[in-house]
């Protein structure tokens, strides 16, 4: 029986086109629910790549945990190779990105960036923001199409290089690599085709080559799947640029050229920033939703807020490049 959702007829879509289906109250216990309607669910979430489910009653992020591997039907990962500042919790999740409030965190796949990412996102709003907030999403295979052919095909005949330096300018690379061992940094590193060099000052720079493009396992669709457009120094505020730019190039936090070396043209990854831009889909957050995410079909972002925020996300599915190679 599916408790709480008689027919398809009661998946909705809000206006900006994301699906939802909506909890009943009388449905009993929330993993009772799942269980009873998990295949509608699981077949929604395969069909759209996205899938907002609303007035979840989790009130720690252990349920929170437990929800999201109940809904995926698998254990979920932890966050390695970081890029970002995050909280462990309880129950295998994490905060959302912990950024300044007042800025835009620009759309991307998770872990684009590096050789394992996950195949599957889950978000869950304790907290609603009082103003702004969202977590806006857009279709990668759009952008894939959308992005004149000769831009992509550079990009995908050259491949991306990122390159990270560690230090106190960002992550500190004991807390992306989430061990104080320069053996185990080094290990990761060797068994992900990274390499590394350490620098003065218990400083370290790394770099890796990635494809630009992966190929959906589900669809056998091209996918537009890297984060050039957001290591890039060009995705930096004026001002911050300006300050960094006093290191020297070889010294950035962080920054992408093409495989081969060679600068990737600004106005290029402007006009992808844009694209993502015209394409992201926005929704307001409500108390109690849990959102599931196509990490591979789908990238992700934040809005600038006010007042108190609190968003979880778990991560499932861990996948490389070599599984996804055209």
């Amino acid at each position: 029986m599916m408790s709480g959702l008689a027919s398809v007829e009661q998946v909705s879509r809000l206006e900006s086109g994301v699906i939802f289906i909506t909890k009943d109250t009388n449905s009993g216990t929330v993993a009772q629910w799942i269980d009873d309607n998990i295949t509608h669910i699981r077949s929604q979430f395969k069909e759209h790549g996205c899938l907002l489910l609303r007035k979840l009653p989790l009130h720690s992020s252990n349920q929170f945990g437990k929800a999201l591997s109940q809904i995926i039907g698998a254990e979920l990962l932890e966050y390695t190779y970081r890029s970002t500042p995050r909280k462990g919790l309880k129950g295998g999740v994490y905060t959302a990105t912990e950024y300044y409030a007042d800025e835009t965190i620009l759309q991307h796949n998770e872990n684009a960036y590096s050789n394992t990412f996950p195949s599957d996102l889950g978000f869950y709003c304790m907290t609603p923001a009082q103003h702004g907030g969202q977590t806006p999403i857009c279709d990668s295979r759009k952008i894939y199409h959308q992005i004149p052919e000769a831009i992509r095909d550079n990009f995908e005949k050259k491949g991306i290089l990122y390159v990270r330096n560690y230090s106190n300018f960002d992550l500190p690379w004991e807390e992306v690599f989430q061990t104080n061992s320069k053996d185990d940094v080094e290990k990761y590193c060797q068994m992900n085709d990274i390499s590394w060099q350490w620098l003065p000052d218990n400083c370290l720079r790394t770099k890796q080559i990635l494809p630009a493009t992966i190929v959906h396992p589900d669809t056998g669709e091209t996918i537009w799947f890297n984060q050039a457009h957001l290591f890039h120094v060009s995705a930096l505020n004026n001002d911050v640029r300006s300050q960094l730019q006093n290191l020297g190039e070889e010294n950035l936090p962080r920054n992408t050229y093409y495989g081969d070396g060679s600068s990737i043209d600004e106005a290029d990854l402007t006009l992808i920033r844009n694209l993502y831009q015209e394409n992201k889909i926005l929704f307001d957050w409500q108390r109690g939703d849990l959102m599931i995410l196509d990490n591979l079909r789908y990238t992700h972002g934040r809005e600038p807020y006010q007042g108190n925020r609190k968003v979880l996300v778990g991560m499932s599915g861990a996948k490389q490049f070599s599984d996804l190679s055209q």
